[in-house]
């Protein structure tokens, strides 16, 4: 059973892959598309920056559709969405025509960053949700080497390698769209379209028949009020505050910084004064230790608990990007060092706030309101995320490397004293048992 729960979640969590491959592999191609498209460094932040306003509509289209017409057959609409923007991106000879074409990948962005570990939770036996649900950010961080990975490959394929770059993104789409053919439906979605029959054999293969109907009993009774259910719901007194959380911590993952370096990082690289394919090589070794920290984080987070990972992981971060900042203000940055630096970030993120955020988001909120909370926590995330992007280049520029650092280990800071007081430990509880639990305050 066991092994039926990790082959479905491993098959949920290819969308998490294609969601790690589409906003990283960007990376590879800034230091070509900038010339190409004649871009200033604002218009680079903002080209850059379209896949993610593509992400909150997205995000939003999830929730809804995702309840209507189930998680697996929205997640397979996510995989032909992929597989347009591969195709549309790498055949583009305009800047209008490549923006459309991200903003269509940041469409499935949006729903596989709502609807993977949504869907594995949904699935899996308590015990294991931790772990399992962490599959879905081990599958962006495999997403994101493989990006890294492919870009350095075929940077030397001539003027046309960033083409070659955006267009591999369609092969993982098409295995995505073809492995959700055999996998079943979510029974928590089943149950709510009072299809029990089928929700209780789903749940017979991945929890035992031993624990099969006492599951779906549980389930049953959190759904009762499905169909009433509004975003209005969501400020009611006792979910209200797990709404906040869940807004709060997906924005603090943004905002310490990790994408600035994942999209940017040939470009930091590239200012300090390494060549084109060196910063290309060093983003393989950031993309390696992200998928390397991952793996620690998903054997530690149903032992130890979310809430311990993240706080000592936003005090790395922060210690991490200090020492960053200090290299730039001493212009100590010609060494390796500031690599040094990076990766020891990257691993603390990947061992800590990274999973362990998309597991929280999916534990907080009412089975019924599950899909609604998660939607308006993940467009936060989204919207952080943009206004990152869209600002760090410009900051670079303005403020200079050593402020702009300076400026995020002080939001890793923040972020650990806020988890610190506020945040519940998950672990170990049903989604049910947890439900319970917040209702009970």
């Amino acid at each position: 059973m066991k092994g039926y729960v990790v082959l479905i979640s491993i098959v949920a969590a290819l969308g998490g892959l294609l969601f790690g491959f589409d906003t990283a592999v960007i990376s590879g191609t800034i230091n070509f598309i900038q010339p190409y498209f004649g871009l200033s460094e604002a218009q680079l932040g903002w080209t850059v920056s379209s896949l993610l306003f593509g992400c909150i509509a997205g995000v939003f289209f999830a929730g809804k559709a995702g309840d209507h017409y189930g998680r697996k057959k929205v997640l397979m609409l996510a995989a032909f969405l992929f597989f347009l923007s591969a195709i549309g991106s790498a055949s583009a000879h305009s800047l209008t025509w490549f923006i459309a074409a991200r903003i269509l990948g940041g469409l499935a962005v949006g729903v596989a960053s709502i609807l993977s570990p949504m869907y594995i939770a949904e699935l899996a036996p308590a015990k294991y949700r931790g772990t399992l649900v962490s599959l879905n950010q081990l599958a962006i961080v495999v997403g994101i080497l493989i990006a890294f990975f492919s870009n350095y490959l075929l940077v030397d394929t001539g003027v046309n390698n960033w083409r070659w770059m955006l267009l591999v993104m369609a092969a993982p789409a098409i295995l995505l769209f073809v492995s959700l053919f055999f996998v079943p439906e979510s029974p928590r979605w089943l149950v709510g379209r009072n299809q029990n029959d089928a929700a209780l054999k789903v749940l017979q293969k991945t929890s035992g028949s031993a624990f099969a109907e006492t599951e779906l009993k549980e389930i049953e009774q959190t759904l009762t009020r499905q169909e009433a259910s509004t975003y209005r719901d969501l400020l009611a007194p006792k979910v209200k505050p797990l709404l906040f959380i869940g807004i709060i911590l997906a924005v603090f993952q943004q905002i310490t910084g990790i994408n600035t370096i994942m999209y940017y990082a040939p470009k930091i690289f590239a200012n300090i004064g390494q060549s084109s394919d060196s910063a290309l090589l060093q983003t393989i070794a950031i993309g390696g230790t992200n998928l390397v920290f991952t793996l620690v984080a998903m054997l530690l987070i149903d032992r130890f608990g979310r809430k311990i990972l993240i706080v000592i992981g936003s005090l790395g971060m922060m210690l991490m990007l200090a020492g960053l900042s200090a290299l730039f203000f001493l212009q100590e940055t010609s060494g390796s060092l500031v690599l040094v630096f990076i990766l020891g970030y990257i691993a603390f993120f990947a061992a800590s706030l990274g999973p362990a955020l998309w597991v929280v988001a999916t534990e907080l909120f009412p089975n019924r309101l599950r899909s609604k909370g998660m939607s308006i926590a993940i467009v936060s995330l989204w919207i952080a995320c943009t206004i990152v992007t869209i600002a760090f280049p410009v900051m670079l520029e303005k403020l200079s490397g050593g402020t702009t650092f300076l400026i995020f280990a002080v939001i890793c800071l923040a972020n650990l004293l806020y988890v610190w007081r506020y945040v519940p430990e998950t672990k170990g509880k049903t989604l049910e048992e947890l439900e319970a639990d917040f209702a009970a305050g």
